[in-house]
């Protein structure tokens, strides 16, 4: 579902040469359907319980990782991310860059209103996911990344 891009870093000491290698952790995103109905807040809560956050989207590949875990499950039709409008932007809460966009037909709310500030995936026909503003205390199916579970 996932996957993993590794850099090793370590000592290898060979015909009298020492190399130096890394090992460093590039990428990993395995996202996971939580099928419990719960508002933005309580979704938050119950993932940095026991996984870390709510997912980011912050590329096309995280986003088609996506849609090939939520094509796999019945959800509610909106499913709660970890994207919040917080101090006049939108952020992810896990702190991921905002490169990436997939805004619906609506756009990019600029100055929502005060409980239309939560980020959840409008799944579309064809399985098609898109961002959409949400009411906060709506009680929502919700997407965590497995990457980031506390052991």
């Amino acid at each position: 579902n996932g996957f993993k891009v590794f850099l090793s870093l370590g000592l290898l000491k060979e015909n009298c040469q020492i190399y130096l290698l890394y090992k460093i952790t590039f990428f990993c995103y395995s996202p996971a359907v939580v099928k419990q109905e719960k508002t933005w807040e309580e979704a938050l809560e119950y993932c940095r319980e026991h996984h870390d956050d709510l997912a980011s989207v912050a590329s096309e590949t995280e986003m088609l990782l996506i849609q090939k875990e939520l094509s796999k499950h019945n959800t509610t039709d909106h499913i709660w991310t970890g994207l919040r409008f917080l101090a006049g932007d939108w952020l992810w809460v896990d702190g991921q860059e905002m490169d990436y966009e997939a805004w619906g037909e609506e756009g990019k709310p600029s100055c929502p209103h005060a409980k239309i500030k939560c980020g959840a995936l409008q799944v579309t026909g064809g399985n098609k996911a898109v961002w959409d503003a949400h009411d906060c205390e709506e009680r929502l199916h919700f997407i965590l990344n497995l990457c980031n579970r506390k052991m």
